[in-house]
């Protein structure tokens, strides 16, 4: 039930700003981004509870209907640092599980698929807040450099930068830890 930028541009317009539609319409973007964003499984459904809240108290605050998304990642990224930061603090940063549930019929494809993960997790990890949220933003959830320059409240010369950093970053992580898989 992925919906792309292209998808939900044109009706955002047009878009009501109340919050069962708002839920409904990103809530899986939300949990997406909550979920690359550093947030356990077990808390996943949680958090994306605690990020509607603060859109239900919010709600007033969004002026521009098309930038939905961006506002939603702004709240989901502080909502996921703040998951991030106590689990950390009560000792519960704990690795993902080795079974992920996936429908795929070929083991061999679900078991490279969920060493992929693995990989993208563990990178995503060693990457720093600000360079992991723009990163996220733009090579798994497809968001501009603009929107993203307003989500995350920065100027938009500062994203490319980040970006640029970041995927410098993740691509060493990469190569470090596949060269730790056997």
């Amino acid at each position: 039930m992925e919906t792309s930028l292209q998808d939900s541009a044109p009706q955002a317009a047009t878009e009501p700003l109340d919050l069962e539609a708002l839920y409904h319409r990103h809530a899986d973007f939300v949990w997406r981004c909550l979920r690359r964003l550093g947030v356990r499984d077990a808390n996943l459904d949680d958090a994306v509870q605690e990020v509607f809240l603060v859109v239900h108290r919010r709600l007033g605050d969004l002026h521009a209907p098309e930038g939905v998304r961006s506002w939603l990642f702004a709240i989901a990224f502080n909502v996921a640092r703040d998951h991030r930061r106590a689990a950390q603090r009560k000792g519960l940063a704990e690795p993902l599980p080795e079974t992920l549930r996936d429908p795929l019929p070929d083991p061999s494809q679900a078991l490279s698929q969920r060493e992929d993960l693995r990989l993208l997790d563990a990178a995503l990890d060693t990457l720093d807040d600000p360079r992991r949220a723009v990163f996220v933003l733009t090579e798994i959830e497809q968001l501009t450099a603009p929107e993203i320059a307003s989500a995350l409240g920065v100027n938009l010369n500062t994203v490319y930068s980040r970006l640029r950093l970041a995927r410098a970053d993740f691509e060493r992580a990469v190569a470090r830890l596949r060269r730790r898989t056997p």
